[in-house]
């Protein structure tokens, strides 16, 4: 075993030898696998006494020691001989391994190495590149492997799906072999590297120290990463941005409560094609789909539930058999057992605003309950074609203030930043209740000004509630564990709400 016999590393860094110290007892409760950034430390001396210092501590954890030069794309600026003096140094400190970044190994001979051995550590050769993926990952296995290290190890920057998908694949190589996708592309692939054999997974006690960087937190108890095999299935959610997305904590702890030996990961997807490129690298049994992609994805589907054809847009998808690729629309089912219980749908007026995927779902769902749909979209043709294809009415913007309506639904993402505004202005806002799709935050500026005005207002969060059951039902064939799954994401609210307060 090259490292200590927990493969997620929790990633140490401070500029000042205590802040060090201080985070590394923070670590090691989360990890006793543990990369000491000490090219962090803002100065030699800083070094110098943090390495003392942990020589006292004795023997507690398996401690990786990287002082890595900026040349390798770290913050040490000393010499490559003043580098591997600290390294040795941190060796007989008690650190069991050193990193050492492939463009410091070029510059040293093989003796200086072996000295890192003979100080009691094993030697980890990197190689790091934050702008892109390699193109040939073998070439730079065969490079590193050159240097006559224990272990190898590749961080870069993926960019896009299949580059991440490439990397992954590369983990199968050898046991000896680190992969690290870094950037928000890469973050599914870093999730699953120990899945494919990666040695070790890296993750910050706190915050980021590279891009697309998981809190050991995250990556053991909400993807579980370091519990995945070859026999876990594979699911996700795609969309741009999808940062904001709660589907992964809801239906991670859903399959916990259910004992599922299945994961679901986030898919930063910009460009569908690649996406689509790189789905079977990454063996996915299902994905649920977001803004931008709900009515693109029906172009590549093999098969769609007539409902979901005829709404327009896709939110769920399930891999069949050799690949095939069915979709179906929960958002339907989601929008009717949000708004049923404050409003009584037949023969209600009912404003609808935007014209997309979730408005789709929404227009078709609300006029076939029997109620009185009028749809306003900022492009008036989308309105229209809309109204057209769900049998409603589309309605201008300036006609707004003098109409009153049962509820109004906002179907647009103005309101999911804090710098979007409102969709709608107060005096536009006459009805009995209104009902935002955003969840994220809980309560938008437009339910606040609802609330104020003495308006109902319904969140989000219900419809994403049950649309995600509907979802989770799909995929798995059987009923959803509803307590568990709104229990976790109302948590999850909730405790974004008071951090924002404690701020």
């Amino acid at each position: 075993m090259i490292f200590g016999r927990d493969n997620i590393c929790a990633v140490v860094a401070a500029p000042t030898a205590p802040s060090m110290l201080h985070a590394l007892k923070t670590a090691l409760k989360q990890s006793s696998t543990i990369e000491l950034r000490l090219d962090w430390l803002r100065n030699d001396r800083e070094i110098e006494l943090f390495i003392r210092r942990l020589r006292m501590r004795g023997k507690r954890a398996c401690l990786i020691a990287t002082l890595r030069r900026r040349e390798g794309g770290g913050r040490y600026t000393g010499s490559v001989g003043r580098q591997m003096d600290w390294l040795e140094k941190a060796a007989r400190a008690d650190c069991a391994c050193c990193d050492l970044e492939v463009e410091s190994a070029a510059r040293v001979d093989r003796g200086a190495i072996q000295a890192l051995r003979r100080a009691g550590a094993r030697v980890m050769i990197s190689y790091h590149d934050f702008r892109r993926s390699p193109a040939r990952p073998d070439a730079v296995i065969r490079r590193l492997a050159g240097y006559g290290g224990d272990a190898i190890k590749i961080a870069a920057q993926a960019n896009k799906l299949v580059e991440a998908a490439k990397l992954l694949a590369t983990a199968r190589r050898r046991r000896d072999l680190v992969i690290v996708p870094m950037g928000e592309a890469g973050l599914p692939a870093r999730i699953l590297a120990l899945r494919e054999g990666s040695a070790l997974a890296y993750a910050a006690v706190a915050d980021s120290t590279a891009p697309g960087q998981l809190t050991v937190a995250e990556m053991r108890g909400l993807y579980r990463a370091d519990k995945l095999d070859r026999r876990t299935r594979i699911y996700g959610v795609i969309g741009d941005p999808i940062a904001h997305s709660l589907s992964p904590q809801m239906h991670n702890a859903a399959f916990v409560e259910r004992r599922v030996n299945a994961v679901f990961l986030p898919f930063l997807v910009r460009d569908l094609a690649d996406f689509l490129a790189a789905r079977e690298g990454f063996e996915l049994a299902g994905f649920a789909v977001t803004l931008p992609h709900k009515r693109a994805i029906l172009r590549h589907l093999d098969g769609c539930d007539p409902l979901a054809a005829q709404i327009g847009a896709v939110n769920t998808v399930v891999v069949r058999g050799r690949g095939k690729l069915c979709g179906y629309n929960t958002d339907y089912v989601g929008v009717l057992r949000a708004l049923e219980r404050r409003v009584r749908l037949a023969g209600s007026r009912i404003l609808l605003l935007g014209a997309g995927g979730a408005a789709r779902a929404a227009a078709f769902a609300l006029a076939q309950a029997g109620a009185v749909v009028s749809i306003c979209a900022r492009r008036r043709s989308r309105a229209k074609a809309l109204a057209r294809a769900a049998g409603t009415e589309a309605i201008a913007r300036e006609k707004l203030r003098g109409e009153y309506f049962d509820a109004v639904i906002n179907a647009t993402p103005v309101g999911m930043s804090a710098k979007d505004g409102l969709p709608l202005r107060a005096n536009e806002l006459n009805c009995r209740v209104v009902m935002d799709m955003i969840y994220r935050p809980m309560e938008t500026p437009l339910l606040r000004m609802a609330r104020r005005r003495g308006i109902e207002t319904v969140s989000g969060i219900e419809m994403f509630l049950a649309q995600g059951m509907a979802q989770w039902e799909i995929w798995m064939g059987e009923r959803a564990p509803a307590a568990i799954m709104r229990r976790t994401v109302l948590a999850k609210l909730r405790h974004e709400g008071s951090t924002k307060k404690e701020k």
